[in-house]
């Protein structure tokens, strides 16, 4: 028989790290336009319809301090921002996009636990 210990889910182990910087809605989307190319914040704006320009500056603020993402001023007038991913950006995307991948190749599944979980909610509210 196993160590339990080896099952529990500490503060800075990996499952957990990566829960953490994935958790908040647009992170994994804000990663995936910029590993397209570089973007100014409306243009971000534009590419992922939803998000309002608050949550943007968040999540990009929030993905700057976890150094997947860096931010360049351009020193003209008006000044430009542009936003991208740096080397660990980079390196995070590839596992990021095969899970992307799975939830291609697993759209349908996903479709009906989607429809489920909407179901179990209407049926908790009544």
């Amino acid at each position: 028989m196993s160590d339990v210990s080896e099952y529990i889910v500490y503060e800075n182990c990996p499952p957990r790290r990566i829960h953490n910087l994935l958790s908040p809605k647009w992170t994994s989307m804000v990663i995936y336009a910029l590993g397209m190319k570089s973007f100014r914040t409306n243009e971000l704006m534009r590419v992922m319809p939803g998000i309002s320009k608050k949550m943007l500056n968040q999540t990009l603020k929030e993905l700057q301090v976890a150094g997947l993402v860096s931010r360049k001023v351009h020193q003209v007038i008006p000044p430009v921002v542009e936003y991208s991913l740096t080397e660990l950006g980079n390196d995070f995307l590839k596992p990021l996009m095969e899970l992307y991948k799975w939830a291609s190749t697993h759209a349908e599944l996903l479709d009906k636990v989607d429809a489920n979980f909407k179901l179990a909610q209407v049926e908790q509210a009544v």
